[in-house]
């Protein structure tokens, strides 16, 4: 099984920073498992794409279980492009620009 590599918009890189740092303002433990958990999500999109939710405009995501965060991200025949790092509960869609 090959699989296809990742590519990060820069604007999703940004967000996985930007929450990181939130969580590490109250807790540094919080901040790795953040991390963590969005390591593991990139995993298991990685190995198995076309598992994870159908959502808007040609995308998928995936939702972190611990975190009310979900990884937005799109495949191609070359690639898989993570457009978003979105938190669950804030401007649902405001990522859409990228995935056009």
């Amino acid at each position: 099984m090959v699989l296809l590599p990742i590519e990060f918009h820069p604007e999703a890189i940004a967000e996985a920073h930007e929450a990181r740092e939130w969580y590490a303002e109250r807790s540094e433990a919080a901040a790795g498992q953040f991390m963590d958990e969005l390591d593991a999500a990139i995993d298991a999109i990685q190995r198995t794409p076309d598992r994870m939710a159908v959502y808007l405009h040609g995308t998928r995501r995936y939702l972190l279980k611990r975190f009310p965060y979900l990884v937005v991200f799109r495949i191609t025949d070359e690639l898989i492009e993570v457009v978003a790092v979105a938190h669950g509960r804030r401007k649902p869609g405001y990522w859409q620009r990228r995935a056009e």
